[in-house]
C-alpha cells in the first residue's frame, strides 16, 4: 500500500475517481489543497496546516464539511496505517460539485489523501531568476488561499529554469522585488543576518517559513523580513528555501555562482528536524 484515500465517509486504497467531467472544480477550479508531512512518526504542524485548508475552502466560497480537528484526526489515522519509517504526504482537499462561475458552497466536496512521497535524496539544488512568471497581486489572483488553480503559472516558470539547467527559479512579485521561489519560500543570509521577503500578499507566508523564523529567532539568530531587491542574490552568503515537500533545502548554485551550504541553513535545518521530533503522530 502507497496511498490511503478518505472519502465519502470511509478509507480507500489508492487513487478513487472522485470527480466528474461535468463537476465545478474540474472545469472552472475551484480546488484547494494543503499539504503537511509525515516522518519518522512525527507531523510537524499538522494542525496549522488543517486549519488553513478551511481558511483556504472558505476564501474559495466553500462550505467546508468537516473541521480542522477532524482533518487531523483523520490524518493522524492514516499515518499509523503505514511503517514507521514511511516519509508521507498529507493533503486534505475541498473542491465545488456545482455552479456557473463561482462554485454553490453546498455542493462541497472532501477527500484526504496520504500517501509515500520520499523527501528529496539531495538537500540541496541550483536556482536562477525565472523570467517567464511573476508573482500576482492579491487584487489579480486569490492569493490568500492555496488552491490548484495557482499553481500552473509555477509550472510555467518550472518549464523554463529547467530547460537552462536549474532545479527551482526565483520569482518576482509584480513590482519587481523577490517574492519567493516558484515551489517555496525563500530566505538568504547577510553577514549572520536570515533575510526573508515580507509577505505582501503575493504569495502564501508558508507554515514551515513561520516555523523557521521563529526557531532561528529562538536560537538567537536575527532574521529581517523585508523588502528584497533581486540583486540581492548575487552576493547573498546563502540563499536557501523552506516548503512543505522538502523542509529547509539550501541553495548550492544560483545562476552561475557556486555556493555552500552555510551555517544559518545548516542550523534552520537542524532546528526544524529538532521541532518536528517533539509532534508525534
Amino acid at each position: 500500500m502507497d496511498t490511503l484515500t478518505y472519502w465519502d465517509g470511509k478509507w480507500h486504497e489508492g487513487n478513487p475517481q472522485v470527480i466528474g467531467i461535468k463537476d465545478h472544480a474540474m472545469w472552472l477550479a475551484s480546488t484547494i489543497f494543503d499539504g503537511a508531512r509525515a516522518f519518522d512518526r512525527c507531523v510537524p504542524d499538522l494542525d496549522r496546516h488543517c486549519e488553513r485548508a478551511i481558511r483556504s475552502a472558505i476564501a474559495m466560497g466553500l462550505k467546508p464539511t468537516v473541521d480542522a480537528k477532524t482533518i487531523e484526526q483523520l490524518a493522524r489515522e492514516a499515518v499509523k496505517r503505514f511503517p514507521p519509517d514511511a516519509e508521507l504526504y498529507i493533503r486534505p482537499m475541498f473542491w465545488g460539485k456545482d455552479g456557473f462561475i463561482y462554485p454553490d458552497p453546498d455542493s462541497t466536496q472532501f477527500a484526504l489523501i496520504v500517501y509515500l512521497s520520499p523527501f528529496p535524496a539531495d538537500p540541496n539544488f541550483s536556482a536562477t531568476l525565472a523570467h517567464s512568471v511573476r508573482r500576482p497581486r492579491a487584487d489579480m489572483a486569490p492569493t490568500d488561499l492555496k488552491g490548484a488553480a495557482l499553481y500552473p503559472n509555477s509550472a510555467r516558470g518550472l518549464r523554463e529554469v529547467e530547460g537552462r539547467g536549474f532545479r527551482n527559479g526565483v520569482v518576482l512579485d509584480a513590482d519587481g522585488n523577490v517574492a519567493e521561489f516558484l515551489t517555496a519560500n525563500l530566505f538568504l543570509t547577510k553577514d549572520g543576518v536570515a533575510i526573508t521577503p515580507v509577505h505582501n500578499g503575493c504569495f502564501l507566508n508558508g507554515i514551515t517559513r513561520q516555523r523557521v523564523i521563529q526557531l532561528l529567532r529562538d536560537d538567537g539568530i536575527k532574521v529581517e523580513e523585508r523588502t528584497v531587491a533581486p540583486k540581492e542574490l548575487d552576493t547573498a552568503d546563502e540563499i536557501f528555501s523552506t516548503g512543505n515537500y522538502g523542509k529547509v533545502m539550501q541553495v548550492t548554485r544560483y545562476e552561475n555562482r557556486d555556493m555552500q551550504p552555510g551555517p544559518i541553513g545548516r542550523r534552520a535545518r537542524e532546528l526544524y528536524w529538532q521541532f518536528a521530533a517533539k509532534n508525534p503522530a
